[in-house]
């Protein structure tokens, strides 16, 4: 067997199971006794709870939960689990109809639904006319909560004074210098207000969670489709009042997520699995994924840039507004940090706000925050650049951040390789040898992800047969386990066949941080790395001693311990394992364990450059061609990096030209389905080029960093620079669609 070391291209180890159908999902579970459960969600934005029929449904074999039925919460105030009194978003949960199989529990749910009397009330549906003293009040007490997307990285904060309006939920602003000042040094300043939609995640496995209560031991066994099995047993203690060694989480294979299955109805489940005393399942439906899912957020951006003849920025000026939906938690303060992150920019102010509304609660989607705010100070470079008459590329890389510059909240950059994806674009034939066609234009942007943090352990375990183990808490998103098997397997010198990677529940695995935040290689992977180093010296301990040689002398080749350099004097893995573990071992058996406590991120960033072909008669796009530079630290699995980066753009592409999640005037979702909700087909991807560019880190394993977030930050963003150059025509909200297009085509500003 060959030696596969990092760096190396390989498929992914479970692919085989998930494309065979073998992988058993979330929804594909079933127990003795198991109850079917059907949420009743609220058709209003804002409503007063009338009555709720719970008897008399003419069905035997149902049964309906209210939020009178479940266990007391102490969150039950400002989040509960079904909706009191109140409802504040359509789509908020109200009733759960739990029946002995789907098909009962479905038809009592309809009938509940025509059954139930809400009176509408007043809702305040746009952020702006929202944060007026005077608007419908979403939340009594709007106060700060860290939120999903704050999961994703860590940021300073610079909280500003809390203004005088009751859907406000919080208010930072950075700041440096003095903007007034930097204007007056401009030649040329560039001001614009973007917005961008509020867009679903579009996984497409549905949220589905099976719990279980054991009321005599008093344990909780959930089985969920979470991206962190400990943040989920956490939130539900939290949420139920139980101890968390009360509280079991089996996390189970996740059918795509990109944020949105952090934590969702999960303490719902629970808490009906514990009033019930059976098990019980929830699957939504995919109109129930558009109604009561966590999609990322609504954004306004008014941004102002100046800069002199020379392309040298002098100022930036920024004012954010953040729809949160019916609860705090959007990613405000990183769209903050990010907007005026990426350049030198010597004065700058920039204001941020997170505003409630009665919509749908918000949470992370894949660069939380990053899309909407590279979306703004992109395209606002991008029209600098064409004012002055500059090269887009060289102005950037007159200005970028490098190593030691300051952030907006004043920390300074650590090492990035920014400005090594710009050379690498710059240098790439798409960029080197365009050619400008009739309708078609060129359009570039950077992007970046400060990176996540948090502890993580791991362990490796030597087998009798040779073969490794190595047992971790991380949820496998992105093919991260084949990356840690490689991992493992270069550090012990054995073959990716001998190691099995295993991810255990809160009962029995180390802990590990959630799959978010484009950490989890970067931290979890530290720590396979030095349990797999541990379990090395241990084996080469008993080697040693077996040998008669010093363990420095040893090397392990093709399954085996050898005298360096005296292939003859070896003993195979397997027989040492064995020595470890049979009566009378004088060795220990040979377990290796790590732990990863690293507290310096390692950000990463990339380079796009999108080609598109524009058709002015309709206003339709179609990107022809793209070019994804990104920094990567060390590709650990190439093949895994490139299709993250595939994937990352591809739903760029839905940010740029297609996604929107829409509403009435009476905050009623409109495009509940994949009907009315368009995502990019496989005919709108175009083909995409990678650029890898290995600028180590300090601390990932073998200079790994986070590769997840940033494809998808500067597609939007790219896309909009080359509809203006190809049309002379900025469109300044996303989605670019042909009708908007059109419309400005039409009446150019």
């Amino acid at each position: 067997m060959q030696r596969l070391k990092i760096g190396v291209p390989l498929k992914r180890l479970e692919g085989p199971e998930k494309v065979t159908g073998r992988t058993r999902y979330a929804g594909d579970l079933s127990f003795p006794g198991m109850l079917h459960a059907r949420l009743i969600l609220s058709p209003y934005a804002h409503a007063r709870i009338v009555h709720i029929p719970k008897e008399n449904l003419g069905i035997d074999g149902v049964r309906v939960i209210t939020a009178e039925d479940l266990p007391p919460s102490p969150e039950d105030a400002d989040a509960p689990l079904l909706a009191r009194e109140e409802t504040r978003f359509c789509g908020q949960p109200v009733a759960v109809v739990l029946g002995e199989t789907e098909a009962l529990a479905e038809d009592a749910a309809a009938m509940l639904r025509a059954r139930i009397a809400l009176e509408e009330l007043p809702a305040a549906l746009d952020p702006l006319e929202a944060m007026r003293p005077n608007s419908p009040v979403v939340r009594p007490r709007a106060g700060r909560e860290a939120g999903e997307a704050q999961a994703h990285a860590t940021v300073d904060v610079q909280e500003a004074p809390a203004i005088e309006a009751p859907n406000v939920a919080s208010h930072v602003r950075y700041s440096r210098g003095d903007v007034r000042v930097g204007f007056a040094e401009a030649d040329v300043t560039v001001e614009e207000t973007f917005r961008t939609p509020i867009v679903h995640q579009s996984y497409l496995e549905p949220h589905a969670t099976v719990a279980s209560y054991d009321p005599f031991t008093e344990t909780l066994t959930l089985w969920a489709s979470v991206q962190g099995q400990f943040y989920a047993r956490a939130e539900v203690s939290r949420r139920l009042g139980l101890p968390q060694t009360k509280v079991r989480v089996i996390p189970m294979p996740v059918g795509g997520a990109f944020g949105a299955k952090i934590l969702h109805l999960e303490p719902l489940v629970a808490a009906l699995a514990m009033v019930s005393r059976r098990p019980v399942r929830l699957v939504l439906s995919r109109m129930e994924e558009f109604f009561a899912g966590t999609p990322a957020p609504q954004a306004i951006i008014t941004a102002k840039i100046g800069a002199r003849r020379d392309g040298t920025l002098t100022a930036l000026q920024a004012r954010l507004v953040f729809d949160s939906g019916a609860e705090p938690g959007s990613p405000l303060n990183i769209a903050a940090l990010l907007l005026g992150g990426y350049y030198r920019f010597p004065h700058l102010e920039i204001e941020g706000f997170e505003v409630l509304t009665h919509k749908a609660p918000v949470g992370a989607y894949r660069g939380p925050g990053a899309v909407q705010a590279t979306f703004a100070i992109e395209s606002l470079v991008d029209a600098l650049a064409r004012a002055l008459g500059l090269d887009p590329v060289e102005l950037r890389l007159k200005n970028i951040v490098q190593e030691g510059d300051p952030m907006p909240n004043g920390r300074p950059w650590p090492r990035i390789g920014l400005r090594e994806c710009l050379e690498a674009l710059r240098s790439h034939p798409l960029w080197r040898e365009r050619r400008k066609e009739p309708h078609q234009g060129y359009g570039l942007a950077i992007g970046g992800w400060p990176g996540g943090i948090e502890p993580a352990s791991a362990c490796v375990r030597a087998n009798p047969d040779g073969t490794f183990h190595v047992l971790v808490g991380a949820v496998d998103l992105t093919g991260t386990a084949t990356g840690f098997a490689q991992i493992a397997a270069e550090v012990l010198g054995v073959s990716i066949e001998q190691v099995r990677v295993i991810t255990g529940d809160t009962d029995q695995s180390p802990y590990a941080g959630m799959s978010a935040g484009s950490k989890t290689t970067y931290t979890v992977g530290a720590a396979v790395k030095e349990a797999a180093e541990e379990a090395r010296r241990q084996l080469l301990a008993v080697a040693g001693d077996q040998l008669e040689a010093a363990p420095e002398d040893l090397e392990i080749v093709e399954g085996r311990v050898q005298v360096r350099g005296v292939p003859g004097r070896a003993i195979p893995i397997a027989h040492l394992a064995k020595l470890t573990m049979q009566f009378g071992a004088k060795y220990p058996p040979i377990f290796g364990r790590g732990e990863s406590s690293i507290t310096r991120q390692s950000p990463g960033f990339a380079a796009h450059l999108a080609k598109v072909e524009v058709d002015s008669e309709t206003g339709k796009v179609q990107v022809l061609e793209y070019l994804a530079v990104q920094d990567v630290g060390r590709a650990i699995n190439p093949a895994e990096v490139r299709g993250q980066i595939h994937g990352g753009v591809a739903q760029g592409i839905g940010w740029a030209l297609f996604e929107e999640m829409r509403y009435d005037a009476q905050g009623t979702l409109l495009t509940a389905s994949f009907s009315d909700y368009a995502i990019p087909k496989a005919m709108d991807v175009p083909p995409i080029h990678t650029v890898l560019v290995e600028v180590p880190s300090d601390f990932g394993p073998f200079g790994a960093k986070g590769v997840g977030e940033p494809p998808v930050i500067p597609v939007a963003a790219a896309v909009a620079n080359a509809i203006a150059d190809a049309t002379g025509v900025r469109v300044s909200t996303l989605p670019i669609t042909p009708e908007r297009l059109h419309q400005a085509l039409q009446s150019p500003s």
